[in-house]
C-alpha cells in the first residue's frame, strides 16, 4: 500500500504524529497515542509491518523470519498487556549448543558441566571452572574477560567461535561489554532466560503488531527520505525509529551495524528435523550461527517443517541494520548524534536503531506500560 499524498493535504497538519517504521517501538507509541485521542500516520519503507518481529505463515507454520523470538518479563503488568493484545503460549527457551558434532545444553548449567568436565555436583563443577580460568586483573577484552570468568574450556568451545562469527571480529578485537554477565547456574536448569513470564503470541507477531495499529493510519513501501519534507508537514511530531546517523545525513559519519542473512528452507517430508527449536552451531567452520525449526515455538502440529539458517554478515545499505557495535569510536560517535537528537524540536528518537542501543521485546513495551 503506497501512500500517496497531493498538495491539499499539506496545509494543515493532519496527524498528531508520523510515526517512522512500523516496528515495535512504533507499533507501541501508535497504540498508546491512539488510546490518548491522538491520530497517527505510520509509514514503513518495508512491504511488512513488524520490523524484526515479523512472522509470516509457511506452510501452515507461523516462521520468525528474522531470528528466534521469545517475549519474556518479568513484569505481570506487562504480561497481562500484550495478553490483551493477543493471548501468548507459554514457552521456555532450551537452546543447544552443536559443538564438534556434539549436543551440548545450554545455557551454561549443570548438565553443561557434566558433559564438559564429568562433574555432577555444584561443588566439583565450580572447583573445574576454578581450575581452568586465566585471570586477569583488568581484562582488556572480550576473550581475557571470558577466560577470568569461565575458563578456557567453556570459552574454547562454546563461546570463541560462535562470537567471531558474529560479530565478524577475533574476540581480541572485542569490548569485554559485549558479554558483561555470562550466565553460569549450578543447577540442572536449561531455561534460557531468567524472566518469569515467557511466551509467544499465538497469533503471531505480525498479527500482534496488526493488533496495535489499530486506530492508525499506516502506509507500507513508502520511505521517510524519499519525501522527508512533504511527509513531515503531515503532522505536528514525528516519531523516528530508523537509523539516528542516517537522519542526520551522517554527519559525523556512519556507525557500524553488524547485520544477519537468513536462508529460510522447506522439507515437505521431514516433519521434526533437530527436536529443538533454537540450536546454535558454536564451530567456526561452521558459516552459520543458528539453525532454527520454526515448528517447535507453537508446537505445531502438521506435515514438513520449516528451518532458517543464520549467517551473521557486515552491514550495507542494501541488508538491515540488526546490532549495534559498542566500540569506544562508534558510542563517541553516536553521542555527538544525540546531542543533535536532544535539541531536536517534535521529533521523538526511539528503538534499537534510533538510540543505537539493544533492546529486548520487554525493554520496549515496558516503556510505555
Amino acid at each position: 500500500m503506497k501512500l500517496y499524498i497531493t498538495e491539499s493535504r499539506m496545509t494543515r497538519p493532519k496527524y498528531d504524529y508520523l510515526i517512522v517504521g512500523a516496528g515495535l517501538y512504533g507499533a507501541m507509541f501508535a497504540h498508546t497515542a491512539t488510546l490518548q485521542g491522538k491520530k497517527c500516520l505510520v509509514i514503513e519503507k518495508n512491504n511488512h509491518i513488524g520490523g524484526y518481529c515479523y512472522t509470516e505463515n509457511v506452510h501452515g507454520i507461523e516462521v520468525h523470519k528474522f531470528g528466534a523470538h521469545i517475549f519474556r518479563t518479568n513484569s505481570k503488568k506487562v504480561w497481562n498487556f500484550v495478553n490483551s493484545i493477543c493471548e501468548f503460549v507459554p514457552f521456555i527457551n532450551s537452546p543447544l549448543a552443536d559443538c564438534q558434532g556434539k549436543i551440548y545444553n545450554l545455557p551454561f548449567n549443570m548438565n553443561t558441566f557434566n558433559q564438559v568436565f564429568g562433574t555432577t555436583t555444584p561443588a566439583a563443577a565450580k572447583e573445574a571452572i576454578e581450575m581452568d580460568k586465566v585471570v586477569f586483573d583488568s581484562p582488556r577484552n572480550l576473550e581475557e574477560h571470558c577466560l577470568s570468568t569461565v575458563g578456557r574450556r567453556i570459552y574454547e568451545m562454546f563461546i570463541k567461535g560462535y562470537t567471531e562469527k558474529q560479530w565478524g571480529k577475533k574476540c581480541t578485537e572485542l569490548p569485554a561489554s559485549i558479554m558483561k554477565r555470562i550466565p553460569i547456574r549450578y543447577t540442572f536448569d536449561n531455561n534460557y532466560f531468567n524472566e518469569k513470564y515467557q511466551g509467544i503470541p499465538k497469533c503471531g507477531y505480525t498479527e500482534f503488531i496488526a493488533r496495535l495499529l489499530l486506530g492508525s493510519n499506516f502506509a507500507l513501501g513508502t520511505d521517510f527520505f524519499d519525501d522527508s519534507e512533504r511527509l513531515s508537514s503531515l503532522a505536528r511530531n514525528i516519531v523516528y525509529t530508523g537509523p539516528i546517523d542516517k537522519f542526520y545525513n551522517y554527519r559525523f559519519g556512519k556507525l557500524d551495524y553488524r547485520s544477519v542473512r537468513f536462508k529460510e528452507t522447506y522439507l515437505p517430508d521431514v516433519d521434526n528435523l533437530q527436536g529443538n527449536a533454537v540450536i546454535n552451531y558454536t564451530d567456526s567452520h561452521v558459516p552459520y550461527t543458528r539453525m532454527i525449526e520454526h515448528k517447535h515455538f507453537l508446537k505445531t502440529q502438521c506435515n514438513g517443517t520449516v528451518l532458517s539458517y543464520e549467517f551473521p554478515c557486515d552491514y550495507n545499505e542494501n541488508g538491515s541494520p540488526c546490532y549495534p557495535i559498542p566500540t569506544e569510536g562508534n558510542l563517541m560517535k553516536y553521542a555527538k548524534y544525540k546531542a543533535l537528537a536532544d535539541k531536536e524540536p517534535n521529533v521523538v528518537f526511539g528503538g534499537r536503531l534510533a538510540e543505537y542501543k539493544y533492546y529486548s521485546m520487554n525493554d520496549i513495551i515496558e516503556q510505555f506500560v
